[in-house]
């Protein structure tokens, strides 16, 4: 776990300060969320990432989307609108059977069950192949930049979603490039 911890704030880092993203790395995405991802579509859609995000959206209500549309990289952010529990997390997962690779974003809430959701999302992660499914610490990188985010400390300000769209695509390129140690 002490691995998993380094290399998320490694990744963290990277995408912070701006890792440079190839054109392709958008090719073959799907996203999946909540409100906090739909504050993201505008610049994730530029990329030509695929966005399949609705407000007040639950972990539990993402296992059928992702089972039904398919794609080689699968980034899933939900978490935010209340509880995760791991078999939740793990459905979205295995949900996820035509891709090639899963990302589970933490989550960045002022609520109580905030925390308990992201040391879900890091066990859950932990339990598949570390070459299959990434964590992408969302909670990191937004509470490295609060400036990110409109005063209720969770939706994204234009400046977020562009720092968010950084982070989804900078995963993404560093895994499909085999750099995965970075994001396990």
């Amino acid at each position: 776990m002490p691995r998993r911890r380094l290399a998320l704030s490694l990744l963290c880092a990277l995408a912070i300060v701006g890792f440079p993203v190839t054109a392709q790395a958008a090719d073959g995405i799907l996203t999946v969320g909540d409100s906090v991802m739909l504050g993201a579509k505008w610049q994730l859609t530029n990329h030509g990432v695929k966005v399949d995000a609705k407000e007040s959206r639950f972990p539990r209500m993402g296992v059928a989307i992702v089972q039904s549309k398919s794609a080689s990289d699968v980034v899933i952010h939900l978490g935010t609108n209340g509880q995760l529990i791991e078999r939740d997390c793990r459905a979205l997962v295995k949900a996820a059977v035509h891709a090639d690779r899963v990302y589970l974003m933490t989550i960045q809430a002022p609520r109580d069950y905030a925390k308990r959701n992201n040391a879900v999302i890091l066990t859950c992660a932990a339990s598949f192949p570390a070459d299959r499914v990434f964590v992408i610490d969302w909670a990191k990188a937004a509470s490295a930049h609060p400036a990110w985010l409109y005063s209720d400390g969770i939706h994204l300000r234009p400046e977020g979603a562009k720092g968010f769209t950084r982070l989804v695509l900078g995963a993404v390129d560093r895994a499909r490039a085999g750099r995965s140690a970075a994001l396990s």
